[in-house]
């Protein structure tokens, strides 16, 4: 994924499906200067991780 579609799902009301490694994750922010998006798993909200979002998949 690049990182104007990462920023757009952010920022979004709609429920969109992202895939990190295979686990569905909500996108909190992205960094435009690192490329890593702060992420957290559907089934574990209090495990937030930091991704590069060249990783992330939109189902």
């Amino acid at each position: 994924m690049n990182v104007g579609r990462a920023k757009e799902i952010a920022e979004s009301m709609d429920m969109i499906n992202v895939t990190y490694e295979g686990t569905p994750v909500i996108i909190q922010h992205v960094d435009d200067n690192t490329k890593m998006a702060r992420v957290y798993s559907k089934s574990d909200p209090e495990n937030e991780i930091e991704v590069p979002v060249l990783n992330l998949i939109e189902e």
